[in-house]
């Protein structure tokens, strides 16, 4: 079955960090270019990082670059999101994409 699994979500106070992870099945993820996304409540889905295929070249939204982090296991098939020094407006769902496929996402609440 193809398909993109998100994990790693929950709850954290501000300052906080987490790590997501989007395990791929059915394809390799190290074949496409893959990408976080947050669905911030009220707002329009955000670009968060990305990560080229065979590359370790990142991008990342000014918003986030220097906290977040992505990176790719290419023998676990998974994209991870490591999330520092996370604040209120780090909460959403977050979702990963890899080419045409997309994840079911994972709620990231930050709150005191």
């Amino acid at each position: 079955q193809v398909q993109l699994v998100e994990s790693g979500g929950g709850l954290v106070q501000p300052g906080g960090s987490l790590r997501l992870s989007c395990t791929a099945s059915g394809f390799a993820v190290s074949n496409y270019y893959v990408r976080w996304y947050r669905q911030a409540p009220g707002k329009e889905r955000e670009l968060v990082a990305g990560m080229p295929s065979h590359s370790a070249i990142t991008h990342y939204a000014d918003s986030v670059k220097g906290r977040f982090t992505i990176s790719r296991d290419n023998a676990e098939n998974t994209v991870y999101l490591q999330m520092n020094s996370l604040q209120f407006d780090g909460t959403g769902v977050y979702v990963c994409n890899a080419g045409s496929r997309w994840g079911q996402g994972t709620q990231v609440t930050v709150s005191s």
